[in-house]
C-alpha cells in the first residue's frame, strides 16, 4: 500500500477531530459588532483609599551586631550617602522618585527633582 492509500484510512481519536468540509474557508470572515464608542475604562476610584507606604531614604549603612548592641543615644550612624545627595523615595517598596530634603514649617519634607522610570533603576 502506499502513503495516498492509507489517507482514506480512520485514524484512533478521528472521531474527535472535526470534518474539514464542515470549517470555514480560511478566507472567510464571521460577523463581528463593532462598538460604535471605545469601552469605558473602569474607575479607579476604589483605589485611591488603600494607603501604601512611602518611605524617603537618607541612605543606608551596614553594621554588624556588636555595633548594632553598641548604639546608644548620641551615636553617629554613617550613611553611605553625602549631603546634597538625592533622596530615594519609596513607595510599596520600589524605587518611585528622588528629591531633595526640605524644611517645612519646621517639618521635614521632600522635594521631588526626579521620577524613576523602571529601566532607570
Amino acid at each position: 500500500m502506499t502513503s495516498e492509500e492509507h489517507s482514506d484510512l480512520p485514524l484512533p481519536g478521528d472521531e474527535l477531530l472535526p470534518h474539514l468540509a464542515d470549517l470555514e474557508p480560511a478566507g472567510s470572515t464571521l460577523p463581528v459588532e463593532v462598538a460604535a464608542e471605545p469601552a469605558a475604562r473602569p474607575s479607579l476610584a476604589p483605589l485611591f483609599d488603600i494607603p501604601v507606604t512611602v518611605e524617603a531614604v537618607l541612605g543606608s549603612a551596614t553594621l554588624t551586631v556588636d555595633e548594632l548592641l553598641g548604639l546608644a543615644a548620641g551615636s553617629v550612624i554613617e550613611v553611605d550617602r553625602r549631603v546634597g545627595d538625592p533622596i530615594d523615595l519609596i513607595v510599596g517598596g520600589r524605587l518611585l522618585a528622588r528629591g531633595e530634603l526640605v524644611l517645612i514649617d519646621g517639618a521635614l519634607g521632600l522635594t521631588l527633582t526626579e521620577i524613576v522610570r523602571r529601566e532607570d533603576k
